[in-house]
Order: structure tokens, then sequence, then C-alpha cells
């Protein structure tokens, strides 16, 4: 760029017209270089990408070996590099024209715009070190359009067979199962290497047919390509590139996928070319006599210069990864590939710390299981990390059986809070774990105690049965189990001391062994236990007494009759039957009486909860329901003014259910009304049905609630049944199963003379019964009119 003024200094005069015409000129031409410069310096650093990928050099040397035959061929650098960007990639067709090479414009042809794509390819192919890590790269840098879903890489074998050297997009169960494939007919990647020509796998039922079709299930993959890579007229490498979505490819998709298996000759070559295989043939035969578990890792180097990985150069046979692969398996495979977490643990800085400074790096013990003399069992191992040359050995350390059987016992008294010990009677010499000195609460500088002083810890109550229990043990060899209590600084604890004597030959005791164990948890848990017993027993006690005043006290308000009832021309049966279970008599209850006008008044309700409070809220109930309708007051209104009095009442126990139902014999007419209760049961000529439920919600519930009644007319041989929902409801069911099954035992009882509602109860109340059952059995005999 010129930095000349674009106006004179002279700012006296008139602007030269002449002198802005060279400016712009100038300014224009130089922008013109620079951008042939850039164009210039794009293709250049495509094309020495592409030499880089096809012989493995590296950018320099591709750099020279461009001059080298720009000057040899009597070409420009430019155009040797677009002749050699060109040759990747074959005419679209056999009579389309080459690129121009001086036009320099790759925008303008298809061919040139894959051109880019694979110089971009060839940059990141130059940094893969593996068959593993070039199916990588192809999964993730092909052209769009182009893409894979899934890629593997397969190699000759000298059998005729193919092994799979490199995969990506697939998981490693299928890889595994076609790691080695037998030299079968079918199988499009052995036609493509016998033929040396792709093989376009597009339509999956007709290929199905023609073709082993790789896959799990094969329609994973709708579409694939089998790509040789040829070289010197020989194809020993087939790519495969695997396809989500069916349907053919294009054809600058085929040539691109060509293009790409021969940009790939070069890595594949300079794989097989590099000497450290055979040098890895040797190490490996080492590892393969060393014990232990051991790896080798050759660092795996970014552009930049970092560590981004290390390839496992050798292994031994007791080497493991997180998958379970073990040995020669691992071989070639990559760092984070076996251990995918590795990257966020400190062994990962280990290594590059170990690889940097040569100072060795030993990581933390940890646990892992094993095979151990062909049994699996939990060991404990440590890993340490030492330089070898440029590599690195990662070594696990497993712990020998004293190691970790001292770590058991360690564990064992911290878990049992517990600690041996072992007195010498003859030397006086004391071995105490320093768990003992915890149980004791005593400071490990002040030393053990001599068995004898013993007692001197204990509380004064225990001293006079730890003294003796001492004493017979080192006199007489008698083994102690004695507990005892101390004083520390948490409080009283309580302790136990197990010992026994070893004796010489005149039987007289030379060494005592044993352990001390803090109980103190225990102790207190079984305190809380017994209190707690005896907190369950009083109050079991209470309940009991209420169970029996609430009894009483509802047997004096519930008096039942002996014999059926005959009210207005009908024959009634009550049965009350008490739960089961639980220490509280219920508030169910019941009234069948005859009103002053001959009609009949029948009510059967329910209180929420049990107890004393509940027996009473029932009587208050059922005296206040009897006396309105008495008084003349409509089952509406008595139920209305009930649901007031709960509401309002400071002696009332919440909420209750009920059934109010008055029957006039001059009319056979049934009027009744429910507030939340279950509905009536009605057999009539053997078959039984539920009468519909008119308005009305639990009593207590609302301050406004709202009652309607309904009306039956009841014929000679009907029968009418009132109950509480303990006769229907039970754990864990619905209550319209309760109904089904009260409707089907009423059709199976059809006797109809006094004393037939026991076993129709003894039916339905099989088992434990965990709440009161109310029932009121209503006949209308055949001779009523």
């Amino acid at each position: 760029m010129t930095s000349e003024p674009a106006i004179p200094s002279d700012s006296g005069t008139a602007p030269d017209t002449a002198a802005l015409a060279k400016i712009v000129a100038r300014q224009r031409a130089e922008m013109d270089r620079l951008r042939d410069q850039a164009a210039t310096s794009t293709v250049v650093e495509r094309a020495k990408g592409a030499v880089m990928a096809l012989t493995g050099c590296s950018p320099d040397a591709a750099g020279e070996e461009l001059v080298k035959r720009a000057k040899a061929a009597h070409r420009t650098l430019l155009e040797e590099c677009w002749l050699t960007l060109g040759d990747l990639v074959p005419p679209l067709s056999a009579g389309a024209p080459g690129p121009d090479l001086h036009a320099a414009r790759p925008e303008t042809t298809l061919v040139q715009h894959d051109t880019t794509d694979l110089s971009r390819l060839g940059k990141a192919l130059v940094r893969v070190g593996t068959p593993q890590d070039l199916a990588r790269c192809l999964l993730e840098h092909l052209s769009p359009g182009a893409e894979a879903d899934a890629i593997m890489i397969y190699t000759l074998l000298p059998s005729g067979g193919l092994a799979l050297i490199g995969h990506a997009g697939i998981d490693e169960t299928l890889a595994a199962q076609w790691r080695h494939v037998p030299p079968l007919s079918g199988i499009a990647a052995l036609e493509s290497l016998r033929t040396r020509e792709p093989r376009w796998l597009e339509d999956i039922r007709s290929d199905s047919e023609r073709h082993l079709l790789i896959g799990n299930p094969p329609e994973r993959w709708l579409s694939r390509a089998w790509v040789p890579v040829v070289t010197q007229d020989t194809a020993e490498v087939c790519i495969g590139f695997l396809r989500a979505q069916g349907g053919a490819f294009a054809p600058h998709h085929r040539e691109h996928l060509v293009a790409v298996a021969q940009l790939c000759a070069g890595r594949l070559r300079a794989f097989d070319s590099r000497t450290e295989p055979a040098a890895d043939d040797a190490v490996q035969t080492v590892f393969d006599a060393l014990p232990g578990a051991s790896l080798l890792l050759t660092p795996l180097r970014a552009a930049s210069g970092e560590v981004e990985d290390y390839r496992v150069a050798a292994a031994t046979e007791e080497a493991f990864d997180a998958l379970g692969r073990t040995g020669r398996e691992l071989v070639g495979l990559r760092l984070l590939e076996c251990f995918p977490n590795l990257a966020d643990e400190p062994l990962w800085q280990g290594c590059l710390h170990t690889l940097t400074s040569g100072e060795p790096y030993d990581g933390e013990p940890f646990a892992q299981q094993a095979m151990v003399a062909g049994i699996s069992e939990l060991s404990t191992y440590t890993v340490r990390v030492a330089k070898l040359g440029g590599s690195l050995a990662l070594t696990w350390i497993r712990h020998d059986s004293s190691d970790l059987q001292e770590q058991r016992l360690a564990d064992v008294q911290r878990l049992g809070n517990l600690g041996w010990a072992n007195w010498n009677l003859l030397t006086h010499e004391v071995g105490w774990s320093s768990q003992v000195y915890a149980v004791l609460d005593r400071d490990p500088a002040d030393g053990p105690l001599r068995i004898t002083a013993l007692p001197e810890l204990a509380l004064a109550e225990d001293v006079p049965a730890l003294t003796r229990a001492v004493g017979d043990l080192v006199r007489r060899g008698r083994p102690l189990a004695v507990p005892f209590r101390i004083r520390a600084a948490d409080g009283v604890r309580h302790l136990r001391v197990v010992a026994e004597a070893v004796t010489d030959a005149q039987g007289v005791p030379v060494e005592v062994h044993g352990f001390l164990q803090d109980l103190t948890a225990q102790r207190r848990a079984e305190l809380a236990l017994v209190e707690s017993e005896q907190a369950i027993l009083t109050q079991h006690d209470v309940l009991r007494t209420e169970r029996t005043l609430a009894a009483r006290l509802q047997h004096a308000l519930l008096p039942l009759p002996t014999h059926p009832l005959s009210l207005a021309g009908l024959r009634v049966e009550v049965a009350y039957l008490p739960a089961q279970s639980g220490v509280h008599v219920g508030g169910d209850w019941f009234s069948a009486i005859e009103l002053p006008d001959g009609d009949a008044l029948f009510v059967v309700g329910d209180v929420a909860g049990h107890g004393v409070d509940a027996v009473a809220t029932m009587a208050q109930l059922r005296f206040t329901a009897k006396g309105m309708v008495i008084t003349g007051s409509s089952l509406t209104g008595a139920l209305a003014r009930l649901n007031t009095l709960l509401l309002h009442s400071r002696d009332s126990h919440g909420t209750a259910t009920m059934v109010l139902a008055r029957y006039s014999p001059a009319e056979h007419r049934l009027v009744w009304a429910q507030a939340g209760h279950p509905p009536p049961l009605l057999q009539r000529a053997g078959e039984v049905r539920y009468l519909g439920r008119p308005s009305g919600m639990l009593l207590g519930a609302s301050g406004s609630p709202a009652f309607e009644e309904a009306e039956c007319r009841l014929e000679p041989g009907d029968r009418l049944m009132l109950y509480t929902d303990g006769l229907v409801e039970r754990p864990s069911e619905g209550i319209d199963r309760g109904l089904k099954r009260l409707a089907e035992a009423v059709v199976s009882h059809q006797a109809d003379g006094p004393g037939s509602l026991r076993p129709l109860l003894a039916e339905l109340l099989e088992g434990e019964r965990r709440d009161d059952v109310c029932v009121l059995d209503i006949r209308v005999p055949y001779d009523e009119i």
C-alpha cells in the first residue's frame, strides 16, 4: 500500500487529476498483487498437505519436493501445485477438461472444490499415527455430502481373508465380531480388492441377497461403498464408507471417495514402511515375559507439540483396561481409548510430569478386581510411571499378601471399634495396636498398661469383677470376657475385654493376648430399646384401658337387640361386629325405631376415628338425629343441622357419614338421604342392585352442604341392607370390588328366616377385621300389603 497523500501539500492549488489517477492505479495494482499472493499461498499450502499425506514427509520436505518438481518440469510453483492437486481427483467425465492452471480460480469447478476438501483432509492425515487414527480422521473430515456414519478399514491377509485394522463409528462388540473375515463369497470388501474396483451397495434389499452385510441389524447402514486403495496395480487395503441414509452415491461423491482412498495410500505406506513395528515386536516379546501389569506408552503430540494422548506400544499379559481387554489386545490403542476418564485424573498429570522432568510418579492406592491364582478377588494396586527413553513405562504394582492382610486387619479394627493387645507376663513387654489407645481414650505417648493395671481405668462399681477376672487369667490361665466402664472425655464408655493365656509346659501362664472393644453405641442402643419397650407397654396399657372404657360406654349407649325387631310391619335384624385388630373402639352406630305416626326410622352412621371421642360423637349424632326426625324435621333438614353441629361443637370428633331412611307402611314407600355413605342394597326376586345415591356430602366437611332425598317403593319379599364401610372395604382394593363382593354374597344366601344374617357376614368377613361393621338387614314379609 502507498502512503502518499491524496491531495498535494500545497493547499492553495487545485488537486492534480493525473496525480490522483496514478495513486489509484498503484493501489489497485497492490490489491491485485496481494490477492494473487493470498491465492497462491492457499494453493501451495494445500498442495503441501497432499504431498505430506501421500508420502508421510514433513511440511518442509513437502515444500522442497514441490519446488524440485517445478524446476524439473520447467513450470511455475503455482502450476506444479495445481497439477499435484488435480492428479488427486479424476475428471468428472471422460470429456471434461482439466483445470485452467493459469486462471487459478478453484471455486469455478466442482473438481477444484473437491480438491479443497482433499487438501484439508491431507493436512489432517499428516497427524494420524495408526490405522485406527486414520479411520477417525476420515469420519471427521470427509467432504460435505459424501459423509459417512461409519468407517471400516480392512487389510488382505496371506490366507485370503480380511483383518480389520481400523474403524470408527461402530461399537467394540461389532468390531470384535467382524475383526477377522474368512475368504468367503459375498464379501463386498474382498470383491473390491480382487477386482481393484469400488463396490457401491445402494439398495439394501438386493444387496442383502447378494452380499453378507456388516451390521446388527444390517439395516443400520442402508448404503455402503467399499473402495480399494490401489498402489502400483495392487490392492491390499480396502476402505468401507457406511451410510445410514439410503440411495445411490452421486457421481461426484463417488469420485471424491475414490480420491480419498488414493489420498490415504501415502499414510498407509508410511505405516508399512516404518521401522517401529519391528522394534515394537521385539519390545512386546520382552513384555510378554515380564510379570505383573505394565504398559509401554508412546506420546502422541498435536501440531502445537502438546501431548494429546499416548499409544500403547507394548503390554504385558496381566495388563488390563476399563473395558476388560488384556495383554496384546491393548497394543496399538490409545490410552484414552483404554481409560476414557483418565484425562480428568491425577495419573494423567503424573504422566505429563514424568515425561517432562524424568521424575517417576507414584499414584494413590486403589482397589481393582483381578484374577489371582485363577480366583477373582479385589486387590489393591499402586500405579507407577517411569520414563524410558522418549516413552513411558506404566506399571500396576499389586500389594503383596502381607500388606493386604495388614490393611484388612486395620479395617476390621476400625470398623469394629476394637484393638488387639499382647502382654508378656515374663518380660512384662506390652504390645497394643493403635486402636486400643482410641478405645481407652489414652494418649499413645503415655504408652501401654500392664494387664494387672487395667482395672485402674474402670469405674468404681466395675473394679471388683474386673480385678477377679484378670487375676484368674494371669494366675490360673482362665479366659476372660468381662464388660466394664471407663470415664472418657466424651463421657462414660462401655467396654469389653476378651483375652486368653498362653501357658508353658507346666501350665503356667506366660503370655496373654486378646482385644478390647468399645460397645458404647451398642449399649446406648440397647438402653434406648428398653426404654422404648417400656414406653410402648405403658402406652399399650393406657390404650387398653381406654378401649375398655369406650366399649362399656358404647354398649351403654348402643344396646344390641337379642332378637329380630318388628317395626312398621318390617322384620329387622341388627349386627354389630367390632374390629379385631387395634386397641380402639370405633364410632359405627345404628338406630331402628318406630315413630309416633307409625312410620319406621332407620339410621346407620360412621364417625371418623376411634376411641372415647368417637363414641361420644356417635352418641351425640345418634340421639340428635332421632330427636329431630321425631319432632318433625325432614331427613335432609336433619342432615343439615347435624352438619352444623359437627362444625361448631368443640366436643365433636370431626367428620361422619350417615344414611337416614323413613318407611311409610301405608304407602310401602321408603324415603332416604345420605351424607357421604355407601348406598343401600336392595334384593328383589333373587336379583340385587344398589339404590341410586341422592346428592349428599360428608358431615362436618363443609359449611354449606347440599342434601337431597330419594324414594323407593318396597314390595313383599324385598330385602334392604344398610351397612357401614367396614363391610365392603379391604386394604389395597377399591370400594367397587367390595360392593361387588357384597352383592354376590347376598345372591348366594337366599334364606330369609331369622338368623340368616350371621352366615352371610361369616362369609364376607373372612380373616382379621380392621374396622367395625354395623348392618341393618330389613325384610318385607310376603304377607305385607
